[in-house]
């Protein structure tokens, strides 16, 4: 049914992948798909808020960034050979879409919401992601 799952998470928030990826891991396992786990390192579009930045602050974000997924999957992910790490850079939802039309995902798994977001049943991101794909999205709840 599924072919390659696509999972966005946020480095920085643990409800958006401690239990979404062990959703992810076993739905692609269950359907023998692979698994692909992206993060999104936001962009600045004003110029005025990337002139208060260094140089070369978007290229080491980026790098940190990769190094910073490697790391995670490695430490909790139950096999972190089958999963395929992604980090783009721009509008997280825009990119989130964009990743999953290029790796031709037909399935999508995320995080709800942070938990200090009690007032939305999704997130912001999420409720986008939800709204324009045009693929299944599969919300996991914290």
């Amino acid at each position: 049914m599924f072919n390659r799952i696509l999972l966005p998470i946020d480095l920085g928030e643990e409800s958006s992948y401690r239990k979404p990826l062990a959703v992810a891991e076993r739905l692609a396992a269950d359907y023998d798909a692979a698994l692909h786990v992206m993060t999104v390192v936001p962009t600045y579009s004003f110029p005025v808020v990337g002139s208060y930045f260094p140089k070369n602050f978007e290229q080491e974000a980026m790098d940190a960034t990769k190094a910073g997924l490697k790391k995670l999957l490695e430490e909790i992910a139950e096999h972190p050979e089958r999963i395929k790490g992604h980090v783009a850079h721009g509008t997280i939802y825009a990119e989130i879409i964009r990743v999953a039309d290029v790796l031709d995902c037909d399935l999508i798994v995320l995080a709800s919401h942070r938990p200090d977001l009690k007032d939305y049943l999704l997130g912001p991101n999420a409720a986008r992601v939800v709204r324009h794909a045009d693929r299944s999205v599969f919300v996991v709840r914290p």
